[in-house]
């Protein structure tokens, strides 16, 4: 180094990553030996994990759990697992790769840590992380794809609770995807140079991952794909129909939730809400497609063929759409449009508003005393009017409850119409505006009471329950 470069000063670099509490490691145990000393539930479960992963186990316990015992009589693939009757001996540590005691006596933790750290092996003792080498936190298991989380053994129970939650946004289908990641991942790298086209290609197959499980034949459709000999067909997208509930996030099914964190575009209606778009996978782009009674809306035949030309287009589409997909919704005709185009369509169910509803009062729709049966009816007819169509007379029925969605117009005219059929005018009525949302109302009447409303102007979602269930007190 010259005099001028001993000078120069030092190029300074932003630190990459904060400090790192434990780092984490994942070690391939086939066929190597791991000990386990100890009689405890924690011994059997280590003992368990170990043989799992493909370790040969030797456990040494001189009285053992009841669980290690049943471990040990249903068999532990793909590794083994030896059970030893007796105490632990340096000797038995000889070739380990792993050393685990379950114990409390300092004097035999001092010698077991010394006797595997002869014998070259990492040494963790039950619930004393300060004088392990390794800690063994929660796990996610979708193998080959595996989450391991650390608290650095100071709470063993958000652990838990961390690994629950990612639990819910990891499909088990993401175990298919890995495992045939491994299988075509020769023949990728054969076909791709490295750069920005097997980039592309590992990036949509990741997104891929967070869908469906893998199909027949799909090895070699990706092969294809990404030799540029797919047809185009092959390199269709799909559409998902999701309900997206009433619009409290937490009311989403997982799968609804990882059908949005899948989504390349989210076609969604516009009672979804916001919180529940905040969902979707970051880079989805969002369209809303609402259509509201009396407003400027879009036609279905315009939604058809969006999601027609998208899903040809290779996207993943979510169609999400507020409450349950199903429940006066135009989904059937969505769904035959797209199965005429030969577009795979799937349906994610929601919790409908007439559900919520009675959530939100503690109301039983069915109470043995008050309801021998459940009606979901649609407050207008394709014209916007009251529908002459619908069975009247059984849905004046007194013990019959009543769920009435997109009713606020006709809600005078229908309330009217049931009394006339025989329906006491003192029957409880409910009215819910935006449930399921953070300012959700509920507003109790009668049924004659809406017959002189008439009508009830609102801009948020409503809901109307009309049936004993109803009374104040709920039932």
């Amino acid at each position: 180094m010259t005099e001028r470069d001993a000078r120069a000063p030092l190029r300074t670099f932003p630190a990459r990553m904060q400090p790192l509490a434990r780092l984490p490691l994942f070690i391939d145990l086939s066929g190597r030996r791991v000990v386990v000393a100890g009689a405890s539930e924690a011994v059997a479960w280590k003992a368990e994990l170990f043989s799992a992963a493909g370790g040969d186990v030797a456990v040494f316990a001189e009285t053992p759990d009841a669980e290690l015992l049943a471990i040990i009589e249903r068999g532990t693939p793909p590794g083994r697992l030896t059970l030893n009757r007796r105490a632990w001996t340096a000797a038995d540590l000889d070739g380990a790769a792993l050393a685990v005691l379950d114990a409390d006596d300092a004097t035999e933790i001092e010698a077991f840590r010394a006797a595997g750290h002869t014998a070259g092996a990492l040494v963790n003792i039950v619930d004393k992380p300060d004088v392990c080498d390794v800690l063994f936190g929660s796990i996610v298991n979708r193998s080959p794809v595996v989450v391991g989380i650390s608290t650095d053994g100071a709470a063993p129970v958000m652990g838990q609770a961390i690994r629950r939650r990612i639990e819910t946004l990891l499909p088990p289908a993401i175990s298919a995807w890995g495992a045939l990641a491994v299988r075509i991942r020769d023949a990728i790298t054969a076909r791709l140079a490295p750069g920005a086209a097997r980039r592309i290609f590992w990036e949509r197959f990741a997104e891929r991952a967070f869908g469906p499980a893998p199909g027949d034949g799909e090895a070699e459709r990706l092969i294809a794909e990404a030799t540029g000999e797919g047809s185009a067909a092959e390199a269709a997208g799909r559409v998902i129909l999701v309900g997206a509930g009433p619009g409290e996030p937490e009311l989403l099914t997982l799968k609804a939730v990882r059908a949005l964190q899948s989504a390349d575009v989210v076609l969604y209606d516009d009672l979804v809400s916001a919180d529940v778009l905040e969902l979707a996978r970051r880079e989805a782009r969002r369209v809303v497609v609402g259509k509201r009674g009396g407003r400027a809306s879009c036609r279905q035949e315009d939604i058809n063929e969006l999601m027609v030309e998208l899903a040809r287009a290779g996207e993943r589409v979510v169609r999400l759409k507020a409450g349950d997909p199903m429940v006066f919704g135009r989904a059937g005709e969505e769904i035959d449009r797209l199965r005429a185009e030969g577009i795979p369509v799937e349906v994610v169910p929601g919790i409908s508003a007439g559900i919520a509803l009675a959530a939100a009062l503690g109301a039983s729709l069915t109470h043995r005393d008050a309801a021998h049966s459940l009606r979901f009816v649609t407050g207008h007819a394709k014209s916007g009017e009251l529908d002459d169509g619908l069975d009247w007379r059984g849905l004046a029925d007194p013990d019959t409850t009543l769920v009435v969605y997109m009713g606020g117009r006709t809600a005078g005219r229908l309330a009217g119409r049931l009394i006339a059929e025989g329906l006491p005018a003192e029957t409880p009525v409910v009215f819910g505006f935006g449930v399921g949302q953070p300012g959700q109302r509920i507003e109790r009447h009668r049924l004659a009471d809406l017959v002189a409303l008439g009508s009830v102007p609102t801009a948020e979602p409503l809901v109307i329950g009309i049936g004993k269930v109803f009374a104040a007190g709920g039932r």
